[in-house]
């Protein structure tokens, strides 16, 4: 497992994460999250990972959190920039909401090692840096139900409990992080149409 699946957009990997060490650092520790999970983690395999010493990682990072905070922020964001964008774009409120959904998906499907430790890893932050990561997945629930109100109040959407739709819409697609498999038979691209289809039938479209 190697955590080059980060940006999607054609931008170096943790490009803003600089110098160079600091984000091969963070490299390895995204690597190393995904595979052994936050908590059966040591500062020395991450360093290791990255072809460093123990007392290189502590010149960038304070500590371990510190490391993990940062790749959940980038990680965070960059879903976050996906689904405003896609959420913006011109059209009815299904046409949006399949476009959001659709780039979503393919993002947590082509980052899916990144996105495995965004994802999965919340509960390792402590109260102040969680509270940070939250915020950020306010503002996501919000783009997903922003999207679903819209359709309810058009007639396009027959959904009775918005705010538990938003969550099983949302919960369907981060969980692509926790099983897509790049050698699988589906493509990102492929795996973010068949989940905006099925948002749709999930918020009971009307297509008349």
């Amino acid at each position: 497992m190697t955590a080059v699946d980060d940006t999607g957009d054609g931008t170096t990997p943790w490009s803003e994460v600089t110098p160079d060490a600091a984000r091969r650092l963070l490299v390895a520790a995204v690597d190393a999250f995904a595979d052994r999970g936050y908590h059966a983690t040591t500062t020395r395999d991450i360093a290791g990972r990255a072809g460093m010493s123990p007392a290189a990682l502590y010149i960038h990072y304070r500590t371990k959190e510190e490391l993990l905070l940062r790749i959940s922020r980038i990680g965070h964001l960059r879903a976050l920039e996906v689904l405003e964008r896609a959420a913006a774009e011109p059209g009815t409120a299904a046409h949006r909401l399949a476009g959001a959904v659709r780039s979503f998906v393919r993002w947590h499907a082509a980052q899916h090692t990144t996105a495995r430790v965004v994802q999965y890893e919340l509960d390792a932050l402590g109260e102040t840096a969680r509270a940070e990561v939250v915020a950020l997945r306010r503002r996501t629930d919000a783009v997903v139900r922003t999207l679903i109100e819209e359709g309810v109040r058009t007639g396009e959407f027959r959904v009775a409990d918005v705010p538990g739709t938003t969550v099983a819409v949302l919960s369907l697609c981060t969980d692509v992080a926790r099983w897509f498999n790049a050698a699988g038979r589906r493509t990102p691209d492929e795996v973010g149409a068949l989940y905006a289809d099925l948002v749709l039938r999930m918020v009971g479209h009307r297509t008349g």
